[in-house]
């Protein structure tokens, strides 16, 4: 069992495991309410988003974390005032916005001629780079990101299937809307300096998604869904240092092969349920 446990007997490896699993936990709620509402396309927007202020960040030799915050706090803003537009789609502002940000990132990064290399980590990360203070800022988000799912939990719920309904009820769906959309936020940019922004969907999406055909409640999917993210950080792990592979893109792909895996096992399960035979009913007892 060596070839089990012998990679995570050195230090980088051990911290890159728990930030994996803090990042895991982390995107569970947040993912779980992108798959349920199918925002898989703001998620991608949100994450490539974050390049602009990064490159600022980085150019000017401040907190890349700053800067991330920065940009995710202008793409919640401004989704949430272009949805609100009657005449423009939500899915039309989400890409003006992604390609308005993406562009000025690029902007500002062609400005430098030594950011290369920054610019790979940005989109790729490094997950075996992680320090002891990241992990701290990890262990922060994920009471953050928690906090915010228990306290809006009811909201989120009634805005995720009837938004009318949550207006009947006083539950302000607006207002729960713009909190998830920070909610997202916190997540791709407490995620995107571990496996980046390019992967960071892979352990948003795959693991909510992949949890939804066993899960029996929105609870059980984040909680699966927290699950099979650290199943994955834990196999890609173990399949990177033994392969030779990049460590963020390894996670990313196995927690996506997850998802085929699971929607194939619920597929078989499926078709064993409709190709069983019905048990004949009882014959009612003979009266003498």
């Amino acid at each position: 069992m060596e070839w089990l446990t012998a990679p995570f007997e050195v230090a980088f490896v051990q911290r890159a495991l728990w930030g994996g699993i803090l990042v895991s936990a982390i995107c569970a709620p947040a993912g779980t309410w992108v798959v349920l509402r199918g925002m898989a396309f703001l998620g991608d927007a949100m994450s490539h988003g974050l390049l602009p202020g990064v490159a600022l960040a980085a150019l000017l030799g401040s907190n890349l974390m700053v800067g991330a915050v920065v940009s995710a706090a202008v793409m919640t803003a401004g989704v949430t005032v272009l949805g609100r537009t009657p005449r423009l789609s939500q899915d039309t502002g989400i890409g003006l916005l992604f390609v308005g940000m993406l562009s000025l990132g690029v902007i500002i990064v062609s400005r430098s001629q030594s950011f290369a290399v920054d610019l790979t980590g940005f989109l790729f990360g490094d997950v075996l780079a992680v320090r002891q203070q990241d992990l701290f800022l990890l262990a922060a988000a994920l009471f953050v990101a928690l906090a915010v799912s228990v306290l809006g939990h009811r909201a989120f719920v009634a805005l995720a299937f009837d938004e009318r309904k949550a207006r009947t009820l006083g539950l302000r769906p607006r207002l729960a809307h713009a909190v998830l959309l920070g909610l997202l936020g916190l997540a791709i940019v407490a995620s995107f300096h571990i496996v980046g922004t390019l992967l960071v969907l892979g352990l948003l999406i795959a693991p909510p998604a992949a949890a939804l055909p066993w899960a029996r409640s929105i609870r059980g999917v984040m909680v699966l869904a927290a699950l099979l993210g650290v199943a994955a950080t834990f196999g890609g792990l173990l399949l990177s240092w033994h392969l030779g592979t990049a460590a963020g893109a390894t996670v990313s792909a196995l927690a996506v092969s997850l998802f085929f895996l699971s929607h194939m096992l619920a597929g078989l399960r499926h078709r064993r349920a409709r190709l069983a035979p019905v048990p004949a009913p009882l014959s009612a007892p003979e009266v003498n």
